[in-house]
């Protein structure tokens, strides 16, 4: 199944300016190291619109743990007097993992980024999220609210224009091998996986089978899962609600690591 296209794109590549916005995932979490950098997917979705358009300039404004209000209050502005051509929204995940989250809120923030960007004339992409309860079985509670979530922004996207991936019907978006050991961040497959689907909504060829599943894994013993799942609560989960406990951020301190335009630097195939 391919990723719905609300609308055809009035604006096919080549683009100009592509300006990223959101949080962790679109900062690149998962796909490099504190000490290298991180490269991520949308890194590797510039490098895709790069390919083919060598004249592309890039900025990345999203900063790890925001929520979507936060995107759209520290990150709207600046992304908007970049003047892009075409501009990634993700944000929201933060908020929909939270107790007591909103997804008409949530989906809200996210609708008024993406019509601000598409009124100003960019050609604007964003995601809806996967099934959660397939990636970690501790957080199948949360299903409910990523599927209200997922459901308002198909509509949004419907009325504005605005291209979208559709993660959540496709297996291939659970695979554990798309995720890195936290669960919380793609691995530096699933970031390639991400930035291939976007390109494929945004009209570049060669993509279409981006959600093509992965061959299946050997069967893990129920006894074996178990013991992951009690490792991740204790090791991931745990201390992700012990710093909202506290009021603490993953990105408390941190900024944009592309805050500008600049040219995208080719990376090797395979890479």
């Amino acid at each position: 199944m391919k990723p719905q296209h609300t609308q055809p794109d009035p604006h096919p590549h080549p683009y100009t300016r592509y300006v990223a916005i959101g949080d962790s995932q679109t900062e690149g979490i998962g796909d490099g190291d504190e000490v290298n950098g991180y490269r991520g997917w949308a890194d590797r979705l510039a490098e895709l619109l790069a390919a083919a358009n060598p004249g592309l300039t890039y900025a990345n404004l999203a900063v790890r743990g925001r929520l979507a209000a936060q995107v759209k209050e520290g990150q709207l502005a600046p992304a908007l007097a970049l003047k892009p051509d075409v501009a990634t929204v993700v944000a929201g995940m933060n908020d929909l993992i939270r107790p007591g989250a909103d997804p008409a809120r949530i989906a809200a923030d996210v609708e008024e980024m993406c019509a601000e960007l598409a009124a100003s004339g960019a050609r604007v992409a964003t995601v809806t999220y996967p099934d959660l309860g397939l990636i970690a079985p501790a957080a199948r509670r949360l299903v409910p609210r990523v599927v209200d979530f997922n459901a308002r922004i198909r509509d949004m996207a419907e009325r504005h224009g605005i291209a979208l991936v559709d993660t959540f019907p496709h297996v291939s978006t659970t695979d554990a091998r798309v995720w890195s050991s936290d669960r919380l961040h793609a691995s530096p497959y699933g970031h390639a996986l991400i930035a291939s689907a976007m390109a494929d909504a945004l009209g570049l060829p060669g993509h279409a089978d981006w959600a093509k599943p992965l061959p299946p894994l050997a069967p893990v013993p129920t006894w074996r899962a178990g013991v992951t799942e009690v490792r991740w609560v204790a090791g991931f989960m745990g201390p992700w609600i012990w710093r909202r406990i506290r009021g603490r951020s993953s990105g408390d301190g941190r900024s944009a690591k592309r805050p500008e335009l600049g040219p995208v630097t080719p990376v090797g195939p395979g890479a």
